[in-house]
């Protein structure tokens, strides 16, 4: 596997996502040594990206001492009583604080949810989830959301290829309940939409 030949994202992001992708797809098994030398070696790219790459993925939990975890269905669990809290607040939190510009955002992706490609809808999942995360205006929350983006990547690919019913409906409720103003339902939303799509995910990997 090679890293895309967009030269306009920096080698160590496509390295990172090429490794990340490598990892929740199985190519690199739970228990491979990264060794930054042949990693370098087959990306096509200098040490200092794949170096950069490891560091990441160490933060976001899938690496460590340089050997690929194996995320278990507790670790799975945890991560998403963690998102439910931290994504919960940051939803009631935007029906208080989001600009009317940002609400048009989360409508476009909606739309995009309905109407385009998978990789699409990936992307404005994506752009959802963090416009929400976002409005917390919290960095410590912040922080510690964004390290949990490859557990949360793997979800994500998950409930798009595969389709999880009401996702996208899920996502229209939530916008809606911001539009409104209504943080409690907005909360509450939020939070039955990650439990939905934690079970989803873990019916379909046992």
């Amino acid at each position: 596997m090679q890293p895309s030949t967009d030269k306009s994202r920096p080698a160590y992001q496509q390295a990172y996502e090429v490794l990340r992708d490598m990892i929740l797809q199985g190519t690199l098994p739970p228990g491979t040594k990264l060794v930054e030398e042949k990693l370098a070696t087959d990306l096509n790219v200098s040490r200092t990206p794949i170096r950069e790459s490891i560091r990441r993925l160490e933060q976001e939990g899938l690496v460590v001492n340089k050997r690929v975890v194996k995320l278990t269905e507790t670790d799975l669990r945890n991560t998403f009583e963690l998102r439910k809290l931290l994504e919960g607040h940051a939803a009631q939190c935007a029906a208080a604080f989001l600009s009317a510009q940002e609400v048009t955002t989360l409508e476009h992706c909606v739309h995009v949810g309905h109407t385009g490609s998978k990789e699409e809808i990936m992307e404005a999942n994506k752009e959802f989830h963090e416009i929400i995360m976002r409005a917390s205006n919290n960095a410590l929350m912040i922080d510690l959301f964004d390290k949990m983006q490859s557990v949360i990547y793997l979800f994500r690919q998950t409930v798009v290829y595969y389709q999880r019913p009401f996702l996208i409906e899920e996502h229209h409720q939530i916008c809606e309940a911001i539009k409104a103003h209504d943080g409690q339902t907005a909360e509450r939303l939020m939070k039955e939409h990650l439990q939905s799509d934690l079970e989803f995910c873990l019916h379909l990997i046992r």
